[in-house]
């Protein structure tokens, strides 16, 4: 993928890229003028991918770094990991309670650096994990740290993305900067898109083994796995990190290729995730399909940030052609 080379007079906002995966979140931010500043991941073929796409190797574990390499920042973007939190009461405060898990780290990020607005990512199951705690934990903690919170469950087939896959979206606004403001949603759409229109033919190298079908995929009459072909007009179901397995019941395969069925391309996946076509996957097929699993539908990232920045530029917070921070009113 060639790098957009964006200048200080362009960029509008300056942003950390937490949990970074192979940069979704990267692409759809700086798509409305982002810069950013300061990235970091742990997994070494998630980092490998994002160096050969941005030009920079993220840091490690998060871990490990200190906050004082990471810049002044307007927005902070992280699809954090799942955790539970600690039981302990509320008298030992939320940072005691999130001490041990990765969320702490965003916490301490956060707190240290005060970006004007927050925007992580993860799975539907974070709002009933631990028993709803995880959810509730994050949220108290992220009211204590002083920032207004809105979480909304959105599906990526409503946003132009043709693929179901529903995650939680969690945006935040420092009240210091920004004392009063409500948060608008991007509206659905009603029409979605179909897979169809961006399905390969004749792809040899991906076939699934007439054999595996026959005593796997088409054991039983139960209307799994989901087959596609280039006429189809719907939106597949999510493409899981594990997609790799061949897994009859959560998988999508292709109606196609030498043995009728095949798994999806590196070009599908990128399509499926709303990534650009010249994105560099040059990992093996297991990565790649973990690496497009796990990351974020780019579209629907994108319209949540133009409602964010909508929101810093009318309370003054963001000027739409400096990257400089203004004196918070």
């Amino acid at each position: 993928m060639k790098k957009r080379k964006i200048t200080k007079t362009e960029a509008c906002f300056r942003f950390a890229d937490l949990f970074a995966g192979i940069g979704g979140f990267r692409i759809a931010l700086e798509s409305q003028g982002g810069n950013c500043v300061f990235s970091c991941e742990w997994d070494p073929f998630a980092r490998r991918t994002y160096e050969a796409n941005f030009g920079e190797k993220p840091l490690g574990d998060i871990t490990k770094i200190s906050v004082d390499k990471i810049p002044e920042i307007d927005l902070l973007a992280a699809g954090f990991p799942c955790q539970p939190f600690s039981s302990i009461g509320k008298r030992e405060g939320f940072e005691h309670r999130t001490q041990g898990t990765l969320f702490f780290d965003v916490l301490r990020i956060v707190k240290a650096r005060r970006p004007a607005s927050l925007l992580l990512e993860n799975v539907t199951g974070l709002l009933s994990h631990n028993g709803g705690d995880t959810m509730s934990t994050i949220i108290e903690a992220l009211h204590e740290a002083e920032y207004r919170v809105f979480h909304r469950v959105l599906n990526s087939a409503n946003y132009g993305v043709p693929q179901h896959r529903h995650r939680v979206y969690i945006v935040a606004f420092d009240k210091r900067q920004v004392p009063s403001t409500d948060f608008l949603w991007p509206r659905p759409s009603n029409q979605m898109k179909g897979i169809g229109q961006f399905v390969e033919s004749n792809i040899s190298g991906y076939s699934i083994s007439r054999h595996l079908q026959r005593v796997y995929i088409y054991k039983a009459n139960d209307g799994h796995p989901e087959i596609i072909t280039r006429s189809s007009n719907h939106p597949v179901k999510t493409l899981v990190a594990s997609y790799h397995k061949i897994q009859r019941i959560t998988g999508t395969f292709v109606k196609d290729g030498p043995t009728k069925l095949r798994l999806l391309t590196p070009s599908e996946c990128k399509a499926i995730m709303g990534f650009p076509k010249d994105f560099n996957l040059s990992v093996s097929r297991t990565q790649m399909y973990r690496q497009m699993g796990n990351s974020v539908a780019i579209p629907v990232v994108k319209k949540i940030a133009v409602n964010i920045i909508s929101s810093l530029v009318n309370v003054g917070v963001l000027s739409r052609k400096s990257p400089n921070r203004p004196t918070a009113k």
